[in-house]
């Protein structure tokens, strides 16, 4: 049986004086093309005693498509907002993987802090999945968007898991990237090869196998080992 995620680590950071808590997770990270994502859900600390973790969020690769965008259409009334952010493939050959994740969870939170009307003066917190810190760091960087408030960051492995608001932004961030992929692969003939509307850009065989036959496209990493 797959664990359900909880607002526990949500509760402590909020009872830390936290205004808001976020959550965020990534999507694409090793796909060969395409775009990588970051979803981000925000909710507001006073909201969370009366909260309920949606019915069916978990980790968004342990659910079927139909359920992932079952859950994605009521995430909207859950949330104090959500958004997405993306980092290119032509930023992600420029700066590396780690670099554009940092970049991509920027604009999710301008996003997200835009339309909650945030100031400097708000206080928040985020937990991130994963083990390391890539969006502070990237803060500080020259490519990074301005924010009202950079959010002290909690890292938590498996958190898309654990924690609710993780689970909530990958499902948002794994349907949003799903469908800007199959978007793309029926607006361009030249794209069909790659199968994109089924492997969603990650190395599938028939997608190598294309790549080895027409080489990449204008929206392949090709800082990457394509074929293998």
């Amino acid at each position: 049986m797959h664990p359900i995620p909880t607002l526990t680590l949500e509760t402590e950071l909020a009872a830390g004086g936290s205004d808001y808590v976020f959550g965020l997770d990534e999507v694409g990270r090793g796909a060969l093309a395409g775009p990588v994502m970051v979803g981000v859900v925000a909710l507001r600390s006073c909201d969370l005693p009366g909260l309920k973790v949606p019915e069916g969020v978990a980790d968004s690769k342990m659910l079927t498509p139909v359920r992932r965008t079952a859950i994605y259409l009521g995430l909207e009334d859950w949330a104090a907002a959500w958004a997405v952010g993306a980092a290119s493939n032509r930023e992600i050959d420029q700066w590396g993987i780690t670099h554009a994740l940092g970049i991509a969870a920027l604009r999710a939170l301008a996003d997200v802090e835009t339309r909650l009307g945030m100031g400097a003066e708000s206080n928040t917190s985020a937990i991130l999945d994963g083990p390391s810190d890539y969006i502070t760091k990237a803060a500080d960087s020259f490519d990074a968007p301005d924010l009202a408030i950079l959010p002290a960051i909690t890292t938590k492995v498996r958190g898309d898991a654990s924690c609710a608001t993780v689970a909530s932004a990958a499902v948002i961030a794994k349907v949003t990237r799903d469908q800007f992929m199959v978007d793309l692969a029926g607006q361009r003939d030249d794209l069909a090869p790659y199968q994109w509307e089924r492997n969603k850009g990650y190395g599938s065989p028939a997608h190598m196998a294309a790549i080895r036959r027409y080489g990449p496209s204008d929206l392949h990493r090709v800082s990457w080992h394509l074929t293998g």
